[in-house]
């Protein structure tokens, strides 16, 4: 599920064991497979709050995952979901390639009529906890290409008609969509430990009961 590098496994040896004054390496948080009922069951609830929220506490999109290829995270997410590759200019500038909206199952030809979702929005994700973090969490949760399910390149039209929605709210206009989407909603949740209001989650057991074959694959964000 990582569009990033993969996790490193740390092998110890006795040579290699820390002394008292040597920091330990940080063990990666392992990544957890749940259906999706019971996934839904592990977002905390709790009421939501709008306030004090600016879109610019998000600084993005930032140089991306490679600070050598000259690509912001937006190019680079267009670059991993290209169904065929697009032309890469001077600049990263992108032209032609193909992708699949899966919101809606329109193939874009143009970049320039992709957006790139959160799939947890900005603000839904600051009412549900992320008022709270640091600046530079923030900033790696609004560009989180470790997980390939934090962003997806979609049609501009139903990421404008998404805007700051949860799913009692708005849903993908393709119904075959939605049990791949509410997983993933629920799995960008607890990736970043947000919480959910009552309503919300009322209609994340709905669909549960709906997709009862879906699986949720997450790992939680350092």
């Amino acid at each position: 599920m990582l569009r990033g590098a993969a996790a490193l496994s740390l092998a110890l040896t006795p040579l290699a064991l820390p002394s008292a004054a040597t920091a330990a390496p940080a063990v990666p948080a392992a990544a957890a497979v749940l259906n999706l009922a019971d996934a839904v069951e592990q977002i905390p609830l709790a009421d939501e709050s709008r306030a004090g929220y600016q879109r610019d506490s998000f600084k993005h999109w930032n140089r991306g995952l490679d600070l050598t290829d000259g690509c912001n995270t937006r190019n680079e997410v267009l670059l991993a979901e290209a169904t065929a590759a697009p032309t890469v200019a001077a600049g990263c500038k992108l032209s032609a390639g193909t992708w699949l909206s899966y919101y809606d199952g329109q193939e874009v030809n143009d970049p320039a009529k992709l957006d790139i979702d959160h799939m947890v929005p900005l603000a839904e994700s600051w009412d549900s906890g992320a008022s709270a973090w640091t600046p530079e969490r923030r900033e790696a949760y609004a560009n989180d290409q470790d997980a390939a399910t934090s962003l997806v390149a979609v049609t501009a039209r139903t990421n404008r008609s998404k805007a700051d929605q949860d799913p009692r709210e708005w849903m993908p206009p393709l119904p075959d969509a939605h049990c791949r989407y509410v997983s993933e909603w629920v799995a960008t949740k607890l990736r970043w430990g947000l919480a959910a209001d009552q309503g919300e989650a009322d209609a994340l057991k709905v669909y549960a009961d709906a997709c009862e074959t879906t699986v949720v694959h997450y790992t939680p964000a350092p």
